[in-house]
């Protein structure tokens, strides 16, 4: 499937899934869903006077050099962490190839991004680990499961709490990272969750039409109930933000306790059964190309490599309700 300048049609969520997940009930799923919503193009503002051709804005130089996302960056400039030619850098402030860039006291090697092949890893983050490099109480982190990468690091595209597992992508790309986590680009991300108890009547219906939380409103753009027996039920939720356990306190705003909860796609990836938890696998091209399709990014020349397995599908199956 081609993304070009809009969203991809959305894969509905499944019904059903692997060991790891819910079973399906012997009736036709229902799915609760707000209708959708016409969505105009907003356009940037154009600056008064065109900048040096050649200057560029630290934030990307940063990023391109593997330092981390753009946000992330961003926040080291406030900080005061970064230098340009000796002088405190400020937000907004741009670059050019001659310019001497340091961080904490240390040169930044610059690179250029397009030099370095574009390298994105679905991994499949188990219960009981962090997403963060050096955890002050000695939990393990998601970073010890990668493999070795030359030039860069990798950066994690958002995260997943301590308790939650599933899909976590992680790329060497700072600009695909930090255009997969900004809001304006409205990235699907379905989740697999596990309610114990009874939901209350009317919870579905008020999840779709939307919550208010300490930092906003949210609400899911689509909720099917995927089965389950006894005192667990278990449903598919989408939404399009990442909003730290945002996904568990929607849940809790209307009186429901989340027992489990599994990311199972981010965008265009999806789980599936492999691979397993602790492990990760490379990105096919042709997910790699739709993913960058879907932040607004042009696609890469790919070198001749070995093929990866063809990613299994969470959502074959589904029948429309």
């Amino acid at each position: 499937m081609t993304t070009q300048d809009r969203r991809p049609p959305r894969p509905k969520p499944s019904r059903r899934a692997g060991k790891d997940g819910p079973a399906a009930a012997g009736s036709q799923a229902r799915s609760h869903r707000l209708p959708a919503k016409a969505k105009g193009q907003t356009g940037r503002p154009r600056p008064a006077e065109a900048p040096d051709a050649e200057a560029v804005r630290l934030q990307k130089v940063l990023a391109e050099a593997g330092l981390g996302s753009r946000r992330t960056l961003e926040g080291w400039i406030a900080d005061g962490r970064v230098r340009v030619n000796g002088r405190l850098a400020k937000l907004g402030d741009r670059v050019l190839p001659t310019d001497r860039i340091s961080v904490d006291g240390e040169e930044v090697k610059r690179r250029a991004a397009r030099k370095s092949r574009v390298r994105v890893l679905a991994y499949h983050k188990p219960e009981g680990e962090v997403v963060t490099r050096r955890d002050p109480a000695g939990r393990p982190t998601i970073f010890r499961r990668l493999p070795g990468i030359r030039d860069g690091r990798w950066i994690s595209v958002g995260r997943l709490d301590l308790n939650t597992a599933g899909l976590l992508l992680v790329t060497n790309h700072g600009e695909l990272a930090n255009r997969l986590m900004h809001p304006s680009r409205q990235v699907e991300r379905e989740y697999a969750v596990r309610i114990h108890g009874e939901v209350p009547d009317g919870a579905l219906e008020q999840l779709v039409q939307g919550v208010d939380l300490h930092d906003g409103p949210a609400r899911f753009e689509e909720i099917v109930e995927s089965g389950g027996s006894g005192a667990n039920h278990w449903f598919h939720v989408l939404l399009v933000e990442g909003r730290n356990r945002e996904v568990r306190r929607l849940w809790e705003a209307v009186g429901c306790d989340v027992s489990r909860l599994k990311r199972v796609r981010f965008g265009n990836v999806i789980l599936g059964a492999r691979p397993l938890p602790g492990q990760w696998r490379e990105l096919t091209d042709a997910e790699l190309d739709e993913l960058l399709a879907i932040a607004g990014l042009p696609p890469v020349r790919h070198p001749p490599r070995r093929p990866a397995p063809k990613a299994r599908s969470v959502l074959r199956g589904h029948k429309r309700s």
